[in-house]
């Protein structure tokens, strides 16, 4: 997709310094989350528990109030933004990590997890960035999204109007908020170019002014990219496995395992753990089939914009 407008950002909203390229949209969140993992493997492969393991470190620090046992669960579940370089030395000496290069491995995955994430130079218009950060390493992106369209493919237009809707946010405030969204479409224009599937159900295309009807032609456009594919869910189909709200399935290249992301109201959920990946894959997997084929689909969004 790379010089193609679906992956383009609308000229009109740039109102902050994004950051310096294309090039520049990669994430410190995923070395932080295999870092944690393998810190955690480290430690049950050695059948230690983590209140000793807190107790042994408190004691070779020399910091007594420098390690807590929260401190170790933080660490093992990625929930840390900068990460103490002694500290890891640390756990990897309690853990008898000898060897040089396993090390040096687990340090650059530190210091690599302690950089800025790139939706930083936005502030806060994209929550935590954990989401974003996810969305920016994915080598294929799964989504069902029941009453709006997914934000990699908004149109800056329909993303002002979706997030005008949620409350008072003053004009430079929303302006940085559609810049935000814009901006992560970047993933498009990297290699290797992620695969976003996308299935939409009827009910979020219905909800589309006729002032917004850009947005489906931009749909449309965005269904002929190689690497996309969008279905559209009928109404008519009745009764589905995923009537209880959205989801993205996120995919990335070996060794990180797959993220299922979740969002209720203001709560981001990330399902990990084997057997939850393995329920949404199938949950996807029913919603899809019972969605029209990509072909339907995109005459099916022709017939909105000339009914």
């Amino acid at each position: 997709m790379s010089g193609s407008s679906v992956g383009a950002v609308g000229s009109g909203d740039r109102q902050a310094e994004p950051p310096g390229s294309t090039d520049d949209v990669s994430s410190p969140t995923l070395r932080r989350k295999r870092l944690a993992r393998q810190l955690r493997q480290l430690r049950e492969e050695r059948r230690l528990n983590a209140e000793d393991v807190a107790a042994e470190a408190k004691r070779r620090s020399g910091k007594p109030r420098g390690w807590s046992l929260s401190k170790l669960i933080r660490m093992e579940k990625a929930n840390w933004k900068r990460l103490n370089l002694d500290d890891l030395a640390v756990l990897l000496d309690i853990y008898e990590i000898t060897d040089t290069q396993e090390r040096l491995d687990l340090i650059t995955l530190a210091r690599e997890g302690n950089q800025r994430g790139w939706w930083a130079s936005f502030g806060d218009a994209l929550g935590t960035g954990q989401f974003v950060g996810l969305e920016s390493e994915a080598s294929r992106i799964r989504t069902y999204q029941c009453m709006t369209i997914p934000g990699l493919l908004q149109t800056p237009e329909y993303a002002r109007a979706m997030i005008s809707t949620r409350g008072m946010v003053d004009e430079t405030e929303l302006n940085l908020r559609v810049q935000a969204r814009m901006f992560r479409k970047s993933i498009f224009n990297t290699a290797p170019i992620p695969t976003l599937w996308a299935i939409i159900d009827e009910a979020a295309l219905a909800r589309i002014p006729p002032d917004l009807h850009g947005q489906l032609e931009y749909l449309i456009e965005a269904s002929l990219q190689p690497n996309i594919g969008i279905q559209v869910l009928p109404l008519s189909y009745g009764l589905h496995a995923a009537m209880t709200g959205q989801m993205v399935l996120l995919e990335f290249p070996a060794p990180d395992p797959p993220v299922v992301y979740i969002e209720v109201l203001s709560e981001e959920l990330y399902l990990e753990k084997p057997q939850q990946v393995t329920h949404y894959q199938h949950l996807y997997d029913h919603v899809q089939a019972a969605a029209l084929p990509v072909d339907q689909s995109r005459d099916y969004i022709r017939g909105l914009l000339n009914p």
